[in-house]
């Protein structure tokens, strides 16, 4: 009796110690795996046009934005962030010639970051300008700003510069070798992928606090909003089940994002309801930058083999490029030791 009371816990032990080993490997994989960093790369151009862009909407009125005598002071701002804290460096700018100074190196910052000129230094001061602008202007802040802010900050992370950019042109030139895969652009990456999960999954609940997504008439309220409109849609008043079921399906798609997308097969399909949803967004609801920006976000489950495909034609981009419409989750294989402690189970 004994004896087989030893032989389970030595069995427990092995199968303990070898699921820990296998998991401690997967998640090595997942998270440090050198990859090509290309969609990385395709990501710092697209962000960089789009930072470019929201922000040099700020020049049209500047100073009654950011200027001494804003629309939000100084003093409204430190109150409504009592108990909290932000920081800008437009605080600093006390005149008119030091704001536009700013203003001018913030858009100079995201210009050098799109053609990937020193792409290391700019990626950092480009996260620095983009939080900067959305802490000054807490009252016009709202989705746009707070993706621009997660690009920017991830980019920080990996090696954006290393494709598509001036620096690898440079580097070229110079004759130094350019690394084919990078850990830390893969890093970069899941970061972003497990930051878009989060997104969509809280989207998705907060939608079920909501009466008007449980009736399924929420799309309507959408579409009906004359201060969000860009495209008539009340036509659909004529059709109630196409309005529910675009309501739930809304619903549907962002509660199962965070796992359908990791699936290699669901994947594509996933990415598909994505574009169709935010170009939706664009051309319907009066918010081009927004969804073009989780557009851009969602490049991040893009394969790299694919966008090298596209850009530099299929010879660069493998064999395989038509089984890499997405980026493949990582492969785990079996831990040797698991499968043995599972014979050992099974027996």
């Amino acid at each position: 009796m004994f004896a087989r009371m030893r032989w389970l816990i030595g069995l427990s032990v092995a199968y303990l110690r070898d699921g820990s080993s296998a998991t401690a490997t997967m998640w090595n994989r997942f998270w440090f795996a050198p990859t090509d960093p290309s969609t990385l790369c395709l990501i710092r151009v697209l962000a960089g046009l789009m930072l470019f862009y929201t922000h040099a909407v700020w020049t049209l009125d500047l100073q009654a934005f950011f200027g001494e005598q804003s629309w939000l002071s100084r003093e409204v701002i430190a109150q409504a962030n009592q108990g909290g804290y932000s920081w800008s460096v437009l605080n600093w700018c006390r005149s008119p010639a030091a704001l536009w100074s700013m203003h001018v190196a913030a858009l100079t910052t995201f210009v050098l970051l799109t053609i990937g000129l020193w792409t290391r230094v700019v990626s950092v001061l480009a996260f620095v300008f983009t939080v900067s602008y959305a802490h000054r202007t807490p009252g016009a802040l709202y989705g746009l700003d707070q993706i621009n802010g997660l690009l920017s900050l991830y980019l920080m992370v990996g090696p954006s510069g290393l494709r598509f950019s001036v620096d690898a042109w440079r580097a070229r030139r110079a004759g130094q070798t350019i690394d084919s895969s990078s850990v830390t652009a893969n890093l970069a990456i899941r970061l972003m992928q497990c930051h878009m999960c989060v997104i969509y999954l809280f989207a998705g609940l907060s939608k079920l606090q909501g009466l008007s997504w449980w009736t399924g008439f929420a799309f309507w309220g959408g579409i009906a909003n004359q201060e969000y409109q860009t495209l008539d849609l009340t036509w659909l008043a004529d059709w109630p089940l196409i309005i529910n079921a675009l309501t739930h399906l809304t619903v549907a798609f962002e509660l199962s994002y965070c796992v359908l997308i990791w699936n290699r097969w669901t994947r594509p399909l996933v990415l598909l309801v994505a574009v169709f949803l935010h170009l939706g967004i664009v051309f319907a609801l009066g918010m081009p930058t927004f969804g073009l920006a989780m557009l851009i976000a969602n490049a991040a489950f893009v394969s790299p083999t694919l966008i090298r495909s596209l850009i530099d034609g299929p010879a660069h981009g493998g064999s395989n490029g038509s089984k890499s419409l997405a980026m493949r989750a990582p492969h785990f294989d079996s831990h040797p030791g698991s499968v043995t402690a599972g014979r050992r189970l099974a027996r």
